[in-house]
């Protein structure tokens, strides 16, 4: 794993740009630049656990990452607040005023999970998604970094055969703001035969494609050099404009390979020949639901981590599977994809590649070791429970050497 998040050290973006302000004090960094390590290296970490599986998950990876940031030199300080179903439970909103203010004044946050049946038949403003979504916009991070590799160990997890699913290392590029979860107008009504009627808009500007394009472009750069940029641009006037602005942007960036697909023909070659995809960047929804088929190729969605950013700011950080309220509680839950998206939340939140590199290490020895939860588990391996799959990375965690060789 540490290998395969490794291949996009995003916080080497050639656009990023280090602000200094007067006598050296640290301003917030442009995007994708992600705190280099100070010499005061101590942090601020926002927890938010939320709903089902989160706590669990969430506490694991407090532990983990407390104790990989103290053998590296890293103080953290964390402060733990409600989103999404908890918070509406307790305050009657999804995202309290003070979860958003403590967010955005930290120095990264850690999600766990969000949403549950308790909350389906809410309406739209009273679920738990609409707190997540109202934390991407306030905290402005436009980019969603989802990473989909099929780790060695896990090959046999997979649905697709080995073949096709062995050495499949693919990062989705996500655009997280705009598009048709967010365009206006939108909305209910009815038509001219006095139907019901309910409307969505899918809207781009030149400036919301330019920047999402621009990290892609880079994390490309620091993959493979391959970048596809799905749309559907045969149909959609905002996908035209999506392939005009990416293709001319392409010409900033010669060394990258730039590819163009349809959806549909991006959803079938994920499950036909996910291996011809290096770097994935795609709009809003098709982002949403790419991403998630990419990620069961790896054999579970337990096993990812994202990274969410803006240009400037704290950045989200969270596992992309959900909030599972029929295991929560059981102790059935795989933390590895919290635990990996808090190895991103140091690299590329808080510039400690060595406390990242650390926990990556120590999630590939445990699995080595043969520690499996219930989703990755197969015969000849040891089934663990959620808090024994972190006592056993937080063993491994302990027991590193020194890991600045790691590769």
């Amino acid at each position: 794993m540490a290998a395969a998040l490794q291949a996009t050290p995003l916080k080497t973006l050639a656009i990023s740009r280090r602000r200094v302000g007067v006598a050296g004090v640290r301003q917030r960094p442009m995007v994708a630049s992600f705190r280099c390590s100070a010499a005061a290296r101590s942090y601020n970490i926002t927890l938010l656990p939320g709903d089902g599986i989160g706590p669990e998950v969430v506490a694991v990876a407090k532990d983990v990452l407390s104790l990989a940031g103290a053998l590296e030199g890293v103080e953290l300080r964390f402060q733990e607040k409600l989103v999404g179903g908890s918070a509406l439970d307790a305050t009657g909103v999804p995202l309290p005023d003070e979860t958003l203010d403590a967010a955005k004044g930290s120095d990264a946050i850690l999600l766990g999970a969000i949403g549950g049946y308790k909350w389906d038949n809410n309406e739209k403003h009273l679920k738990p998604e609409t707190g997540l979504l109202q934390l991407r916009a306030g905290l402005g991070v436009f980019a969603n970094l989802r990473p989909a590799a099929v780790l060695p160990q896990l090959v046999d997890a997979s649905t697709l055969k080995k073949e096709v699913a062995e050495g499949v290392d693919i990062m989705v590029v996500r655009e997280l703001t705009g598009g048709i979860y967010f365009g206006k107008p939108r909305g209910f009504g009815t038509n001219d035969k006095g139907e019901d009627i309910g409307f969505n808009t899918e809207v781009y500007s030149a400036s919301e494609i330019d920047r999402i394009a621009r990290v892609a472009f880079e994390v490309a750069r620091k993959r493979r050099g391959k970048l596809c940029s799905v749309d559907k641009a045969n149909v959609l006037e905002a996908s035209m404009l999506w392939r005009k602005r990416v293709t001319a942007l392409a010409s900033e960036f010669p060394d990258i390979e730039l590819s163009h697909m349809y959806v549909d023909n991006a959803a079938m070659q994920l499950v036909r020949n996910p291996k011809q995809f290096d770097t994935i960047v795609t709009n809003n929804i098709f982002g949403d639901i790419l991403s998630d088929e990419a990620s069961m190729i790896t054999g579970s969605i337990g096993m990812l981590p994202s990274a969410s950013v803006g240009e400037s700011g704290p950045g989200l950080f969270e596992p992309i599977h959900g909030s599972a309220p029929d295991i929560a509680g059981q102790d059935k839950a795989n933390p590895l994809a919290t635990i990996l998206s808090a190895a991103m939340l140091l690299r590329y939140g808080l510039g400690e590649e060595n406390a990242a590199k650390r926990i990556e290490a120590a999630v590939t020895a445990t699995l080595n070791h043969g520690f499996r939860t219930g989703d990755i588990y197969s015969p000849g391996t040891t089934l663990v429970g959620c808090k024994q799959m972190g006592e056993e990375v937080l063993k491994t965690v302990e027991s590193l050497k020194e890991v600045a060789a790691v590769n």
